[in-house]
């Protein structure tokens, strides 16, 4: 083949081409400020279904977390929006002669398909109420003997919650309370004791 033929300088052109695709670089973040590659996308939000945002890792995660598909909506708007995508936002109608005709919802089915969705949801808190509620009582169970000490000083059961111990707490000092007392170094000494078995519990995060 001659250098100088056509066929030979269409292979060159075609091979600058494919060079420059090669160096093509991701768009540069869209977050303010950052000039990080964008290479993860970000959904715009609702009504604009199809436009994303570029960003970096660190900025779609951010962006990811603070993301609100019904901002700006009211509560009968969101209400209305959960009823619609149980049917994928398309029209029911009722059967029975000109149904069709009619073009009418078929909301009773709708309501049924809405509860149960909330009895799920209903069934599932509580599940993961009881299973917290299981939690919190194993790891009263597992208080250190110190800790169970300290409660003992405050008149209180390993069961105890925060509140409970904040409260008490502050019946006990007030009344064992110098000032209440006449100033009894009895009561002075069970005021510490008190003190002290507060800030322990309150150093071991159970307040």
């Amino acid at each position: 083949m001659k250098l100088e033929s056509k066929y030979f300088d269409s292979i060159r052109v075609s091979s600058k081409r494919q060079g420059a695709k090669k160096e093509e670089r991701a768009p540069v973040c869209q977050w303010k400020g950052c000039d990080k590659p964008g290479g993860h996308k970000a959904p715009k939000g609702r009504g604009r279904d199809n436009e994303f945002f570029s960003f970096c890792i660190d900025h779609v995660r951010q962006y990811n977390q603070e993301y609100n598909y019904f901002e700006g909506m009211s509560d009968t708007e969101v209400s209305n929006f959960r009823k619609d995508a149980l049917t994928g936002h398309r029209p029911t109608w009722k059967t029975g002669a000109n149904a069709w005709a009619n073009g009418a919802r078929d909301e009773a089915r709708t309501a049924d398909a809405e509860a149960r969705v909330n009895a799920t949801q209903r069934t599932n808190r509580k599940a993961r109420s009881s299973r917290t509620a299981t939690a919190a009582t194993a790891f009263r169970r597992q208080l250190k003997p110190l800790e169970q000490k300290s409660l003992r000083v405050l008149d209180l059961g390993n069961e105890a919650t925060p509140q409970d111990i904040k409260t008490r707490f502050k019946e006990l000092v007030k009344m064992h309370h110098p000032d209440a007392n006449g100033g009894d170094s009895r009561s002075e000494e069970k005021l510490r004791e008190i003190l002290q078995a507060y800030n322990y519990l309150k150093q071991s995060g159970l307040v």
